[in-house]
């Protein structure tokens, strides 16, 4: 029975008719993925209903759940029909009338406009339903749940569709692509079990081909993960992770492991090369699949994983769980909590297998990912030391733009007598090798890690040590940072420079804590450095960036280098008020040089003007800098 006799018109959503116009225009060199993209449709609506079936087992019937290829070529049509789950009227314009997926607006702002990189980036994002209108010049759509009434949807995809009620009574949906002329390869038989075979053969539900009165099953009908290890191949695993993930691009590796004993459990973990666009947002969907006895239960069970594994992807398949489980029950679960260990693990087993065998890989990876696992030792002390083996820094001793330098690598080097991992952290990998911190360390032999991340300010908060060695930030005023870069010089000019500090601490009064004779400065006049007890300067940046308050907060050490000509200049300077301006000259060049921001850039800009014109009248020697 029909709800509604007359079609109704209906515009897409905007992003859509984005979407729709790159699917039709840049993926025509990727026809045949709008297969693999529906049968896969197809086959999430018959997990769906398993699923809703467990709490309302009438909705499933006597039929079991397939998907059915059936190509027409007296009307020029391909169906793919399912009797799954099937969509309400609400669920047809919510689902194909818009695209309402976390990523959507920061896909569309990474369009380039060249066709070859767009087809990429929809692959990455994965077009779904919208890969129909590839191959077809209209497509309809009819479908109907067990309790409502059926639906048709109608469009060729130019930026509207028809809705209305439907002559459908038996439960799922059926898309009907009406196909170009030139797309009829996709009406031969042999070419559609080609491709079932290649893109959806791992699928535990079975593939019909409907050929005239003839049917035929064209896929194994066989849960993948279930399958012996033995027989699998790698372009078996890749097939698989392109259904899984809907992403163009391979996995970069993979771990199917079967767990026997107390907890029985299948799980099959992949390693993205991609990363995925919503990595960074502040409620990314991250997790894996979740089964219960190859039952499917829910596409993104996040309390299996860790937010700072949230790029893995994956299935796990347990006959230990009910099968009307609930998020709320899997967050106090003891099952659960042992499985997500056991895929930490597992995870943790691939990144090391990565780096050890396959290094060029692991930097990819780290490039990638590197950011999202350092949230690892913060958020997990019980693996903090086994990742911190994983971690990729820039350093001194290296002169690579890409972070290649290990702890285990960096303790191997260290002197004999050095006591601390030195670091420093910074904005950019230029500012970091071009800081002023580094001068005395340097001259001194020592090595030093230049970490540019802005999670690595809290990284260094929580690894306080590794192999027994503290890490040290050189941007500190602690003692022991002081005492590994002391000269015999420093000592003679604290007493000869004694007066100037006093008078720079008054100078000064509300920037600083007090003002000291450095020992890790060579070339440049001056330095801030953070309180021996408080955060870094970088970190009070961020958290004020952030609009957070630092609990922490102190005012800074300046510490001067009593060879430079300004440092002489200011010892001589005798007038108060030339004294403050160069006092605030030195202030706010060591301020810029931590990447700070001047209270007031006009005055600054007016001090150094005249102190060029004085330097220049009276001492054209005396280079400012």
């Amino acid at each position: 029975m029909t709800t509604e006799t007359q079609p109704q018109t209906r515009e897409f959503q905007s992003e859509t008719k984005q979407v729709l116009r790159l699917v039709i225009h840049s993926m025509y060199s990727h026809k045949e993925i709008f297969l693999r993209e529906l049968i896969s449709n197809a086959s999430d609506a018959c997990e769906k209903l398993r699923f809703e079936a467990i709490a309302n087992p009438s909705l499933m019937g006597t039929d079991e759940p397939s998907v059915t290829l059936i190509p027409d070529a007296e009307a020029g049509t391909l169906t793919v029909k399912d009797n799954g789950i099937g969509m309400s009227r609400d669920e047809v314009i919510d689902n194909l009338g818009t695209i309402a997926r976390s990523g959507t607006k920061r896909f569309l702002e990474g369009l380039s406009g060249d066709s070859a990189k767009d087809s990429q980036l929809i692959g990455q994002f994965g077009v779904g339903f919208y890969s129909a209108f590839i191959v077809a010049d209209k497509v309809t759509v009819l479908t109907k749940r067990t309790d409502t009434d059926a639906v048709r949807w109608e469009s060729d995809g130019e930026g509207s569709y028809d809705i209305q009620g439907a002559d459908k009574s038996d439960r799922g949906t059926e898309v009907i692509m009406h196909l170009r002329d030139d797309e009829k390869e996709f009406l031969e038989p042999s070419r559609l079990r080609q491709l079932v075979r290649k893109y959806s053969d791992h699928l535990s539900i079975p593939i019909i081909l409907k050929t005239g009165d003839t049917e035929e099953t064209v896929n194994q009908a066989k849960a993948f993960w279930t399958r012996p290890k033995a027989e699998l191949k790698d372009e078996d695993y890749q097939a698989f992770y392109k259904h899984l993930t809907h992403d163009s691009d391979e996995a970069r590796s993979w771990a199917l492991n079967r767990v026997e004993g107390n907890i029985e459990y299948t799980s099959l973990l992949y390693l993205p090369k991609r990363a995925p666009f919503d990595l960074f947002e502040r409620d990314p969907r991250g997790g894996v699949q979740l089964y219960v006895r190859r039952v499917f239960i829910m596409d993104k069970a996040a309390e299996l994983l860790p937010p700072w594994l949230r790029f893995m992807r994956g299935l796990v398949d347990t006959a230990d769980l009910p099968l009307n489980v609930s998020r709320e029950l899997l967050q106090n679960n003891r099952t659960v909590e042992k499985i997500k260990s056991a895929l930490i693990k597992r995870s943790l087993d691939m990144f090391e297998e990565l780096s050890r065998d396959k290094p060029e890989e692991y930097a990819e990876f780290w490039t990638t990912f590197g950011a999202v696992l350092k949230e690892g030792v913060i958020d997990d002390a019980g693996q903090k030391t086994r990742i911190a083996r994983l971690l990729r820094f820039n350093s001194t001793s290296s002169t690579d733009d890409a972070p290649t330098v290990t702890l285990d690598e960096y303790v191997s080097r260290m002197k004999p007598d050095q006591k601390a991992i030195y670091y420093l952290t910074a904005d950019s990998l230029g500012a970091a090798r071009n800081s002023p911190h580094l001068e005395g360390f340097g001259a001194s032999g020592f090595e030093v890690l230049l970490l540019t991340d802005r999670i690595d300010e809290w990284v260094t908060s929580h690894l306080h040590e590794f192999e027994g060695k503290t890490l040290t930030n050189v941007a500190s005023a602690a003692a022991d940072v002081a005492s590994a870069i002391e000269t015999p010089e420093k000592a003679a000019a604290e007493s000869t420079f004694k007066d100037t500090v006093e008078r720079l601490g008054k100078a000064l009064l509300g920037k600083i804590a007090s003002a000291r004779v450095s020992g890790r400065l060579t070339d440049s006049p001056a330095v801030l450095v953070a309180g021996e007890f408080g955060l870094s300067l970088r970190m009070g940046r961020i958290l004020k960036q952030a609009g957070q308050s630092n609990p922490f907060a102190t005012l800074p050490v300046l510490e001067l280098n009593p060879k430079h000509a300004l440092v002489q200049r200011l010892k001589e300077t005798t007038d108060d008020a030339a004294f403050a301006d160069l006092a605030h000259v030195l202030y706010d060049q060591a301020m810029l040089a931590e990447g700070g921001e001047l209270d007031d850039p006009a005055i600054f800009v007016r001090r150094i003007n005249k102190l060029i014109v004085e330097g220049l009248a009276a001492q054209p020697k005396i280079i400012l800098g």
